[in-house]
């Protein structure tokens, strides 16, 4: 196993890619603690390698004592995956003050934060990994989310900067910035169109691997980016969008 008697810390844990990351963490030996606004479901928390920890991480007030609790709880951190967020769709002419700080307290303010308050724990184990979840909306946009893509494109400067800041503590930082990747939301806009199946069907012709992504795709990448396997590896945004971004695009 590729964790083995590693602690990790994965927020936003509990569904999405969230819990793609969990689910793989777990089966490679890791214990996890998910912090997040709502309690773990019934799955997750029947599990002994797991504990929940509930806290509304874009108040910054409430981080360092979750972090705190997570570290009592597993006796350790060596791993943080920086996922949760939100993402909502406002354009430029309509964006208002508090959403544009609501983006900006969840998605971007609190991964610093909680990588400050890991450290120490992190330098007493003698090291660590730190992972944040971007996107590929830090590279490329779509419509209405000035704000979103603002947040994402911040993790993937703020990981070179934490890698760079951190090396001497033996903590690595990498970024993942997933593309399409399935969840419950993606299923529901999907079957919002006339033919869904249509729909589908013209989503998966934009990837050359020839799908969309599953959060367990990204929970694969997350263990190698946590485990020994990526020693030599800091200061990255991977790219996980089934080569997406990197098809020139073509009438249909």
């Amino acid at each position: 196993m590729q964790l083995e008697g590693k602690a990790a810390l994965v927020t936003g844990g509990g569904q999405g890619i969230g819990r793609g990351i969990v689910e793989r963490f777990l089966a490679e030996g890791a214990r996890v603690a998910v912090v997040q606004r709502r309690p773990l479901d019934a799955a997750l928390e029947g599990q002994p390698a797991v504990v929940g920890i509930q806290a509304d991480l874009s108040d910054a007030a409430a981080i360092p004592a979750a972090v705190g609790q997570a570290a009592e709880r597993l006796g350790g951190v060596d791993i943080l995956v920086n996922n949760a967020g939100i993402m909502f769709e406002r354009g430029v002419s309509d964006i208002q003050p508090h959403e544009w700080d609501l983006m900006i307290a969840l998605n971007l303010r609190a991964p610093l934060f909680l990588a400050q308050a890991a450290l120490p724990h992190m330098r007493r184990r003698g090291g660590g990994s730190i992972i944040n979840i971007g996107s590929i909306e830090g590279i490329a946009a779509n419509p209405g989310h000035a704000a979103y893509c603002a947040s994402k494109a911040g993790i993937h400067g703020m990981t070179r900067a934490m890698a760079v800041d951190l090396g001497a503590d033996g903590i690595r930082c990498n970024a993942i910035a997933p593309g399409w990747i399935a969840s419950e939301l993606s299923e529901d806009y999907l079957n919002s169109f006339p033919d869904p199946v249509a729909a589908r069907r013209e989503l998966n012709r934009l990837h050359p691997a020839g799908r969309i992504g599953r959060p367990a795709d990204v929970g694969d990448l997350a263990v190698f980016l946590a485990g020994d396997g990526s020693a030599f590896l800091t200061g990255e945004t991977i790219v996980l969008d089934g080569g997406r971004t990197a098809k020139l695009p073509l009438p249909a």
